[in-house]
Order: C-alpha cells, then sequence, then structure tokens
C-alpha cells in the first residue's frame, strides 16, 4: 500500500501539465528531418533522460554519433567526422519543459509554444510519449517517433549520460 502510494505522489508530483514527466526513460527513436524543399532524412538511434533536462541521444544511422545535453550545454561527439563539439544553447529542445507546458488538444494530442515554436505532442494509450513534432531554427518539419518507450520513476545514473571524447578526435569549442 505505501509503495502504491508513493508511486502515485511521484507520479502527480511530476505531472506539472496535462502531460505526465516521468524521472526517467529509455527508449528507441527515429527522427525524421524534413527540409523546405521537401527532403527527408530519417536518423534512427536510442534515448536516454533524466528530468529536468538531461538527455543522451545515440545515433545508429545514417550517421553515428553521441549528443549529450544538460543545462543549456550541449556535446556532440560525430564518429563519422571524428570530432566532438561543445555549444552552449538557449534554443534547444528541453524535453520537460515541452512537455510541462503541453495542454491537450484532443484525444492523445497535446499542444503547446515554447520559445517561439509549436510543438505537437502524441501520447500512447499508456500517456507515455510517442512523438513529438516541431519545426527548427531552419525552418525544417522534425518528428521524432519514440518506440519501445520505458519509464521510470528513478534516476539513470549520471555516468550513463557521458559524451567522451576519443583523443584522436579535434575538438571544436
Amino acid at each position: 500500500m505505501k509503495k502504491g502510494l508513493l508511486l502515485l505522489l511521484s507520479s502527480v508530483a511530476l505531472m506539472a501539465g496535462d502531460v505526465n514527466i516521468p524521472a526517467s526513460f529509455k527508449a528507441n527513436f527515429t527522427q525524421m528531418v524534413k527540409n523546405t524543399k521537401g527532403k527527408v532524412i530519417k536518423y534512427r538511434g536510442r534515448i536516454i533522460f533524466n528530468s529536468p533536462d538531461t538527455t543522451k541521444w545515440v545515433y545508429n544511422s545514417p550517421t553515428k554519433k553521441e549528443v549529450c545535453s544538460s543545462d543549456g550545454k550541449i556535446v556532440v561527439i560525430d564518429h563519422d567526422l571524428e570530432q566532438a563539439s561543445y555549444y552552449t544553447v538557449d534554443k534547444g529542445l528541453n524535453l520537460s519543459k515541452v512537455l510541462s507546458s503541453a495542454k491537450k488538444y484532443k484525444n492523445n494530442i497535446y499542444t503547446t509554444k515554447y520559445k517561439g515554436k509549436l510543438y505537437t505532442v502524441v501520447l500512447n494509450s499508456a500517456g507515455h510519449i510517442e512523438q513529438i513534432a516541431y519545426k527548427d531554427n531552419l525552418d525544417n518539419t522534425v518528428n521524432l517517433i519514440f518506440r519501445n518507450i520505458k519509464y521510470s520513476d528513478s534516476s539513470i545514473p549520471d555516468n550513463k549520460f557521458l559524451c567522451i571524447r576519443p583523443r584522436n578526435y579535434d575538438s571544436i569549442h
């Protein structure tokens, strides 16, 4: 009984808007980016996430790279180019902030405007994130589709979010 109550309270605490924000999740993803000329590039990989804003994207195709972000800092390890890039951004995709401000549009579809961009969020029947769509800063349409998503009430260890530059890679700051 106590365990059930704790799970319920932790779920309620993470529910800032209409969408439940998990303490953490893992998933496979497909990211489709369509440019203004209609060309589509499809990326595939896996993601891990800790609330409020620690994320690691591991891209497997068509390129191999890792993108780690937390507190407005992003590290991109591009294995094809053998380089590591370090950025500070304020306009990136912050999953927690997008999800926490999303309001129900209809059925399992939620929308929000965050930092001047309109986001559409689709939840599956379990209330877990299934898709997020938006236009990026270059006017590309981005559609993220999540599969095999596993929500958790506990955090993923910090060491799982590291993007470590191999010694022979170039470093761009």
